[in-house]
């Protein structure tokens, strides 16, 4: 029986139960052979670019005896699968950016029969939110979990047409604790449901984003001026602002 991650077995734990899923970027198919074996899932496409993962997942499902059930193949993103082979799409380990151009290039129209994605972009999160907001998928939940020292957000978007919410319930402009009021521009990029529920892994993630940030005001503070350096700069102190409001309200909270 495969034993996941724990940023994979929370992607499990997100993909609706009897699903047909697809799992492209698969790498070793370790998540479709865990939701065939659990009985989460009705039977799982497992697409894979790269030769070596993909000889990787193929060992994996003869394995685990489930070739009925999980097929392996080899392509580059939604190209693998035919309009109507899967109801449930996740995308996990790599860049938000990359992960908005695979669901961009839909050809064949694999989309219009996919009821929920979930997508675990390692950065960028804020790319992937807006693709969502803008292609009628709602966000529907957010997770964070650590992982060897690293936090990974995790996106389930559902059809709107499906969903329980609407796009403005989810980003409604909201006030925190401290009196700081948020912007639907800053949900899309913070999370509108981390910033409800200010987990700890959640808050370590911002104080590290903010960290990194005024290292950047330094060294565009260090260089030789110029307009576009000292726009670059402006923009540099106001995401640092924004996130010191937001993390103002934890600690007054604490």
């Amino acid at each position: 029986m495969i034993k996941l991650s724990k940023r994979l077995a929370t992607i499990a734990e997100l993909v609706p139960d009897g699903s047909a899923l697809a799992d492209i970027g698969t790498d070793h198919a370790l998540l479709p052979v865990y939701l065939v074996q659990q009985g989460r899932i009705r039977k799982a496409v497992a697409g894979e670019l790269n030769l070596g993962p993909y000889e990787a997942a193929l060992r994996q499902v003869r394995k685990a005896g489930l070739e009925s059930s999980v097929s392996v193949r080899r392509g580059d993103g939604l190209r693998v699968l035919a309009p109507g082979e899967a109801d449930a799409i996740t995308i996990a380990g790599m860049g938000g950016g990359l992960i908005v151009n695979i669901l961009d290039q839909d050809e064949k129209g694999v989309l219009a029969h996919v009821r929920t994605l979930i997508l675990q972009p390692n950065v960028a999160e804020d790319a992937v939110r807006r693709w969502l907001l803008e292609h009628d998928y709602v966000l529907d939940e957010e997770r964070i979990v650590e992982e060897d020292g690293i936090a990974y957000v995790i996106l389930k978007a559902v059809q709107a047409p499906y969903a329980d919410r609407t796009q403005e319930d989810v980003y409604r402009e909201r006030t925190l604790p401290s009196g700081y009021r948020l912007a639907r521009e800053d949900l899309i990029r913070l999370g509108p449901y981390l910033v409800e529920r200010m987990e700890p892994e959640f808050v370590r993630k911002l104080r590290e984003e903010k960290e990194k940030l005024e290292k950047i005001r330094r060294t565009i503070a260090a260089q030789a001026s110029s307009p576009q350096s000292a726009q670059r700069l402006r923009e540099v102190e106001e995401s640092i602002g924004k996130i010191a409001n937001v993390l103002r309200g934890q600690e007054q909270e604490a």
